[in-house]
């Protein structure tokens, strides 16, 4: 007899952890609680004809060769290096920031200087976080990190995450880094790609396999509780043995009951214009404007030979599921890490309980580390006795 699992999401976790297990004998059932699989990485043309990420941007970039070759066995892929700038005082630059930030903002005379003195203190480094520029000896060189952090990453974070930048985790402070020379990029990764076709059409072909089914708009939440003796897995009131693969809100399942674990969300305010192009590069933030924080435009995400162009204006907002937004970022701090921790613990109590994803692990994934995470699940399921 076929031996069942049940995943609980159809973002890229949740469908590579089928897909895997699916190869091996499993018969996988993906309860997804939206109308569409890709969770959010879910794109579809628009009624211009473009190509859009209804979640916000996504590329796909990573350091590993086994995580790109595991994309491409379900789809092509073109290089695509992100570019991406960012505007306060109606001057932009690229980010993350360069030596073009500072030919920018300073002095020919002093923007030399504080080049040749970059180029001194970080000698074998192209690139250093703004946390530790900020700590440097120099006062030159600190007061350039300074300068950066009052203008683009303390409005910005605040707008963001919704509270102060010294109360967030020194992590997403370093997500982007300070770069010393005129290279652009977002990204320095070897392996750097958009799909050919679509991110939908990826999601497609992962979940082409006779042992997956999945079911759209089930919330997993409406029949699945923990008993209350926290030992085990509820359907419908009913013992449910089979192994769970879990990529939601950590919190949601416990019914909160150590409160609301913080998640921020995001409103798009969709925008189409008769132009060829509304910025230089694709994503721009803007720090200092009130409520949004960036805008997309994507026919240039991928490039698009298309007429007019589409763009998103992005507000952050909290995470309320009664308002029925959804949660995108958890919000790290050291107070939510502890409470996360304690749920994590109560999860550990469930033995066919299996964590998963950005949400389930209260981790700030990108796309490599969340398909990372989802492989190792993955083998670490199959190596046990919960599928023997």
């Amino acid at each position: 007899m076929q031996k069942k699992v049940l995943v609980v999401g159809c973002g890229l976790s949740g469908a590579v952890v089928a897909r895997e297990l699916a190869e091996k004998g499993y018969r996988v059932t993906i309860w997804e609680r939206r109308d569409h699989i890709g969770g959010n990485m879910y794109d579809y043309r628009d009624h211009h004809g473009i190509l859009v990420q209804k979640y916000g941007p996504h590329t796909f970039h990573t350091k590993e060769r086994y995580l790109y070759d595991y994309m491409c066995r379900y789809a092509d892929w073109q290089e695509y290096k992100l570019t991406c700038g960012a505007v306060w005082d109606d001057t932009y630059t690229p980010t993350p920031f360069n030596f073009t930030t500072i030919d920018t903002f300073y002095s020919k005379e002093a923007a030399a200087q504080l080049k040749e003195k970059l180029l001194q203190a970080f000698p074998v480094q192209l690139t250093a976080t703004v946390v530790e520029v900020l700590q440097h000896s120099d006062p030159d060189i600190r007061g350039y990190a300074e300068f950066l952090f009052q203008n683009d990453y303390a409005p910005y974070t605040a707008k963001q995450w919704g509270i102060s930048p010294s109360e967030i985790d020194s992590s997403v402070l370093k997500r982007v880094p300070l770069r010393f020379s005129y290279e652009e990029g977002y990204f320095d990764d070897p392996y750097q790609v958009m799909p050919s076709h679509s991110f939908e059409y990826f999601f497609q072909k992962l979940l082409d396999c006779p042992n997956i089914s999945v079911e759209l708009g089930r919330d997993a939440l409406q029949s699945l509780a923990v008993s209350p003796a926290g030992t085990e897995l509820l359907h419908d009131g009913q013992s449910l043995s089979i192994p769970v693969v879990y990529t939601g809100a950590l919190d949601e399942l416990f019914g909160c009951c150590h409160g609301r674990l913080p998640y921020r969300s995001l409103r798009f305010d969709w925008k189409y214009e008769d132009q060829e192009s509304l910025q230089a590069v694709p994503v721009v933030a803007y720090p200092q404007i009130q409520g949004y924080t960036r805008i997309t435009e994507y026919k240039k995400l991928p490039p698009q030979d298309v007429q007019g162009t589409s763009y998103t204006v992005e507000y952050p907002l909290p995470y309320h599921p009664e308002q029925v937004n959804e949660p995108y970022y958890p919000v790290l701090t050291e107070e939510s890490k502890r409470q996360y921790e304690t749920y994590r613990a109560m999860a550990a109590q469930i033995p066919n309980l299996i964590l998963c994803g950005r949400l389930a692990d209260f981790e700030y994934y990108n796309m490599d580390q969340a398909l990372k995470r989802a492989l190792e699940v993955s083998q670490s399921i199959v190596a046990s006795n919960m599928l023997q």
